[in-house]
């Protein structure tokens, strides 16, 4: 039996793609169902069943259907939120994606999923990175206590925020569902090949995330038309490079891949479905994710999960997912082409950096991640039964 307790979770901010948040607030209740731990749940009407279906433990409430649209999302999170919270006489409101209620008497506990707002703000737009920063601010100064994917972001997150008296962060690393992500059989691997018109026998160099400034895709397209040229010079082939994700808001990515042709060697896939991903990145010959810097990294987990040979970059919290399973190179072009080479090259050394990974991604679980957010909870005033009191011990992350 479920050991209900008095926190109201706001999963109003679930995107309709089902990316990004998404897999942090599934991942999230998922893993405390793991743990026979209950909480309120808020949501949309529509992501309601979905919800429910992954984790069934929890009570489940439908927001009005109008938050569906953002303006009136940040609305009833001020007023409509509270008040469903004060009618379920919960002690404090989670609000898993940096805003939160102003006005309330509950204590409120913010998940702050990057700072990187703060240490790179070239990669975000000015109206995006003066939104996140000032909410950022806003929960130092409010929260009772704050979450965040990551030592890297929890130190910059501090470092930022000029506050006398800072709440307590739990760092909850975030965890993968080996049931999705998983070595996939060749027969999966044959069959994505084919639908998706890649050349099986060659195979794919592949690239999961948003095209956005942070992801460095411009330089990692150049890197793989100057490896490929290289390569072909030397009698060599280069596997193609398959990017999935939605184009965000890069225009120098947008425009080069606009110029690129099939015969360059670089495809769009678009937003795969989840069913698509473990084939997609465990099949590949190695997945390229040469980020500027990530509040954790999920793609890079999600990779490792399906025994892929991973290139990054060592920037803000990357190592803390990756360790000593990944391969590093900096983000620049040339570098990037060099490790890329280098690792065409070494067979053996793919092999290693897959077995590697996956042993490495064993060790991130959502009812790891869940332990985390208990100790944030009992932070912020929440009663947790005793044998869920103690101090979390299954997830290398610590609250300071």
């Amino acid at each position: 039996m479920s050991h209900q307790i008095p926190v109201l979770l706001d999963a109003t901010s679930l995107p309709p793609s089902w990316g990004g948040v998404a897999r942090y607030i599934e991942g999230l209740l998922t893993g405390l169902d793991e743990l026979d731990v209950a909480v309120h749940v808020v949501a949309k009407p529509a992501d309601v069943d979905r919800l429910r279906s992954a984790a069934p433990g929890h009570r489940y409430h439908a927001a009005p259907a109008s938050v569906a649209k953002r303006p009136v999302r940040f609305a009833w999170e001020q007023s409509g939120l509270p008040r469903l919270a004060g009618r379920l006489g919960v002690t404090a409101i989670h609000s898993p994606h940096y805003t939160f209620p102003l006005a309330t008497s509950r204590a409120r506990v913010v998940t702050l999923h990057d700072a990187t707002f703060f240490t790179d703000p070239a990669v975000h737009s000015r109206l995006k990175r003066t939104f996140f920063s000032t909410w950022i601010r806003r929960a130092a100064r409010s929260a009772a206590a704050l979450v965040t994917p990551s030592r890297a972001t929890a130190d910059a997150v501090r470092g930022a925020v000029a506050v006398a008296v800072r709440p307590p962060i739990a760092v909850a690393y975030l965890g993968v569902d080996p049931a999705v992500f998983t070595r996939p059989s060749q027969e999966s691997v044959d069959h994505f090949a084919a639908a998706h018109d890649l050349d099986a026998s060659t195979g794919w160099i592949a690239f999961l995330g948003t095209i956005e400034p942070r992801k460095n895709v411009p330089a990692l397209l150049q890197a793989h038309a100057t490896l490929r040229a290289d390569r072909e010079s030397r009698g060599l082939d280069t596997p193609a490079l398959v990017l999935s994700g939605a184009r965000g808001w890069d225009d120098e990515a947008a425009r080069m891949l606009d110029r690129a042709a099939a015969s360059d060697g670089v495809a769009e896939a678009g937003y795969l479905p989840l069913d698509e991903l473990a084939a997609f990145l465990g099949g590949s010959v190695l997945v390229a994710y040469p980020s500027l810097g990530e509040g954790f990294g999920l793609p890079v987990l999600e990779a490792m999960s399906c025994g892929a040979t991973v290139l990054t970059t060592r920037r803000l919290s990357i190592p803390e997912v990756g360790g000593d399973a990944v391969a590093y190179a900096e983000p620049d072009p040339a570098s990037l082409a060099a490790a890329i080479d280098g690792l065409l090259d070494d067979p053996e050394r793919r092999r290693m950096l897959g077995a590697a990974a996956l042993d490495r991604a064993a060790g991130f679980s959502w009812a790891a991640c869940a332990r985390e957010h208990l100790v944030a909870y009992a932070e912020a005033g929440v009663r947790l039964p005793t044998e869920l009191a103690g101090p979390a011990t299954a997830n290398p992350g610590t609250t300071s």
